[in-house]
């Protein structure tokens, strides 16, 4: 079982920035497939960005130029650095995890993130 502890949501003004940290247990981190989503309200839940085992990396149109994955594989965690931010960013951002070695999905808990205007 893999636990996923994210941190880093809050409240921002526009054109601000925040980074989000999602730290995970287990020694398959380094072989697994990382991704953030969000969920505004009232809508589907949608992939912002996924960075994969070897450090690719792929992005929502919504956050290209604006939003930056990266991970730490010796501390277990991924980010997501997000810049320019705008009202239409606000949602709640889960952290998923896609196992290299059972290739189950595992979530975050969820943080809020709230841009005003």
């Amino acid at each position: 079982q893999v636990q996923l502890v994210e941190s880093g949501g809050g409240l921002v003004q526009a054109g601000g920035s925040l980074r989000l940290s999602c730290a995970a247990s287990g020694s398959a981190f380094r072989i697994s497939t990382m991704a953030w989503y969000r969920q505004a309200p009232g809508k589907q839940r949608e992939l912002v960005a996924v960075i994969t085992a070897g450090g690719s990396t792929n992005y929502a149109d919504s956050a290209k130029g604006r939003f930056t994955i990266s991970r730490d594989n010796a501390k277990n965690t991924v980010h997501l650095q997000m810049n320019s931010l705008e009202p239409g960013d606000t949602a709640v951002y889960y952290c998923k995890y896609i196992s290299g070695l059972s290739r189950m999905d595992y979530w975050g808990q969820g943080t809020q993130v709230t841009v005003s205007s």
